[in-house]
């Protein structure tokens, strides 16, 4: 499966050590890597469909120093889509009202059917891009109903009933951000954790240093701003546990298309 890193923070800080630390796992992700950057407003992102350890570009940007209050970053194992731009982490889809989400995911949808109408729509293949024009048509409906911009909250509500509806069966490890808060899930034991300080929480599916990195908690939503926690949602309990076989179909079911 993939790796999440994402870090946010009430001030700059520099992630040097922990992007070098994390890219460092590309070796057994060879399917591409990508980060993002939100400070001015906008949404940066650069990725390339190849392993991180054999970017050169990705080499001379960990050369300069990467200061930031918030940062998404990922790398590949695929399972479904081949290697390609289109394919790599992270998404970036704009709801209708200008707000620009971002998505990186970790793990697989076995069982979505409400997810096969963006198949024909999307710009590449992977199950984790439709996650994202899911949540968005989600966030649009709500957005006309309310005939308004939705507040914090119920954005929150939002992405916390999207993430239910999703979760049975399937693994659905993510990190969005909505240039203003950061949203977490984790449904699979031990693959996210949280190293959290005054001002600042970093997530990695695994722990960077020998500092105390903390599994994050399991099957609810968790909503960041500025380092720290500001929503935590009502568990569910749909956990999801390897299964081989099923990931045996799935290939097998993505090898005919």
């Amino acid at each position: 499966m993939c790796e999440l890193f994402g870090v946010t923070a009430n001030k700059k800080i520099v992630i040097n050590q922990w992007l070098k630390d994390f890219f460092s796992h590309s070796k057994d992700h060879p399917n591409g890597w990508g980060l993002a950057f939100f400070d001015d407003g906008n949404v940066h992102v650069e990725k390339e469909p190849l392993q991180a350890l054999k970017s050169n570009y990705l080499k001379c940007r960990l050369k300069e120093k990467i200061q930031t209050s918030i940062f998404l970053a990922h790398i590949r194992r695929a399972t479904i889509g081949d290697d390609s731009y289109s394919n790599s982490h992270p998404f970036v889809a704009t709801d209708n009202t200008g707000r620009a989400w971002t998505l990186i995911h970790n793990g697989t949808i076995f069982d979505a059917p409400q997810l096969s109408i963006y198949l024909h729509h999307q710009k590449g293949s992977t199950d984790s891009e439709r996650i994202l024009l899911y949540l968005i048509d989600q966030i649009n409906d709500l957005n006309n109903k309310s005939q308004g911009i939705l507040k914090a909250k119920e954005r929150f509500k939002a992405v916390e009933n999207t993430i239910k509806k999703l979760a049975p069966e399937n693994k659905l490890n993510l990190l969005i951000y909505d240039d203003e808060y950061l949203y977490v899930h984790m449904n699979a034991a031990g693959t996210l954790f949280v190293n959290e300080k005054p001002g600042i929480s970093a997530f990695s599916t695994h722990p960077l240093d020998d500092e105390i990195w903390k599994e994050v908690s399991q099957n609810r939503l968790l909503v960041y701003k500025e380092g720290s926690l500001v929503y935590e949602g009502i568990p569910h309990n749909h956990s999801y546990i390897d299964d081989p076989e099923k990931l045996k179909l799935i290939f097998m079911d993505y090898a005919q298309l």
